[in-house]
Parts: C-alpha cells; sequence; structure tokens
C-alpha cells in the first residue's frame, strides 16, 4: 500500500468490547467525581466562595444583594450562609418571569 492509503481492520465483538470496557469504566469514574464536586454541600447552605464559583458574582455584588434583601442569608459568627432551597426557588421564579415576558 501507499502512504496516506488506510486499511480495514475485523475486530472481534470480544475484542472490542476488551478494549472499550476499561475505556467505560474510567469515564464513569470521571463523572461520579464530577458530579460529587458539583453537588451543593450536605447542609443545604452555600457560602461565598460557593455563590462565587457557582454563579460568578463578585465579593461586592454578593454583599450589594445582601444587603438589599435580593438573597436570604443567616449567620454564623462572621460566615454568612445562603439557604440553597429559597436560592432555587428565587432562581426559578425569575426564570419564570423572564419566560413571561418572552411569551
Amino acid at each position: 500500500m501507499e502512504n496516506g492509503d488506510s486499511q480495514l481492520v475485523l475486530v472481534s465483538t470480544g475484542k472490542l468490547e476488551s478494549l472499550l470496557v476499561p475505556v467505560l469504566n474510567r469515564l464513569e469514574m470521571i463523572e461520579s467525581i464530577l458530579n460529587k464536586k458539583t453537588k451543593p454541600n450536605k447542609l443545604g447552605y452555600y457560602r461565598n466562595k460557593d455563590l462565587q464559583e457557582r454563579f460568578g458574582l463578585s465579593p461586592n455584588t454578593i454583599i450589594k444583594y445582601r444587603d438589599t434583601g435580593v438573597i436570604p442569608f443567616t449567620m454564623i459568627g462572621d460566615i454568612y450562609l445562603y439557604p440553597i432551597k429559597q436560592l432555587d426557588i428565587i432562581l426559578e421564579s425569575n426564570s419564570n418571569l423572564f419566560q413571561n415576558k418572552a411569551s
């Protein structure tokens, strides 16, 4: 064959399966790791860092939203906590507002 020509290679299903199973297992492991990293914390609260990473908010915007009552919060000492369920409700209601205006 000349350079650049392709060869057709036949592979048995058993051989193909033995090649693909490790790849699929690795993908499942990666997916599991990613899912653990993207889940909110178990306590049901975001912290400032979570709001910054998850929603792309700057520290100043978080303070402004907190001070103006846009987002609910509670404090323990000097740590601000933002209830995930309430923020989800706010996000959902805002999403519905934009959908209704677009109609």
